[in-house]
């Protein structure tokens, strides 16, 4: 099943930018996400991104317990689907939401019709919605990377409320080359332009998420695929 939920109230700001995220990827990089997240020959440079998430999705996924029947879990941002269904094939109840109605129908005509003792419940919308409910863990795959970091950290700490078990989720890491390519994207015309990764880090993250009253950062590790760079972290009850 599929259900498009309303948004919470939100910031101007990240409503905002959720909303061009919607726009760009419905209208705009449907397609080149469909065929990225396909087994479709793409470019060399698309190749090295698509192994770069393949590496990604599994380091997330690993940090999950490995039996994951009788939990419930969100994948937010689910995209095409590829997490949500492996997470369901150990066993998961998962809770599957993107911003763009058009990726989450690929994610779910994708996705096979038998997952042993998973299944998934497929979601349009705010990943921050409480009428999503509770969750045992929570893993924001690439999600998160397009807001700046306090509002990458609000949404965290709204996850963190209704989650028992453990956050995992990726944020771009400042790095020269990524700091460099955002400042040039800026030059250009918002018309003309994705909306871009917002490099953030990894020490003045790590101060701010100290902030989120019962949890701690636990495992933390870059992944870097030619031109795929992303680092993941995990947020743990203490």
């Amino acid at each position: 099943m599929m259900a498009t939920l309303p948004a919470p109230p939100a910031n101007p700001r990240y409503e905002a930018q959720r909303r061009r995220l919607e726009t760009y990827f419905d209208r705009t990089a449907r397609q080149a996400w469909e065929q990225l997240t396909s087994d479709a020959r793409v470019s060399g440079i698309r190749a090295t991104v698509r192994a770069g998430r393949d590496r990604m999705r599994e380091t997330l996924l690993d940090w999950l317990p490995a039996d994951l029947r009788r939990l419930r879990l969100l994948d937010a941002g689910c995209g095409t689907g590829a997490l949500a269904v492996a997470a369901a094939w150990r066993g998961a109840q998962v809770c599957a939401i993107d911003v763009a109605g058009g990726l989450v129908d690929v994610a779910r005509d994708r996705a096979p019709a038998f997952l042993g003792h998973g299944a998934v419940d497929w979601h349009v919308g705010d990943m921050t919605s409480p009428d999503l409910g509770r969750f045992d863990h929570v893993v924001a795959m690439d999600s998160l990377i397009h807001y700046d970091m306090e509002d990458m950290a609000a949404v965290l700490e709204s996850l963190a409320a209704r989650t028992s078990g453990s956050i995992v989720f990726t944020f771009a890491p400042r790095t020269p080359l990524l700091a460099t390519m955002h400042a040039v994207g800026r030059i250009f015309p918002r018309g003309d332009r994705a909306p871009f990764i917002q490099p953030v880090a990894e020490r003045r993250l790590r101060a701010r998420l100290a902030n989120i009253p019962g949890w701690r950062v636990g495992r933390t590790t870059r992944i870097a695929s030619g031109f795929y760079t992303s680092q993941a972290m995990e947020l743990v009850r203490i």
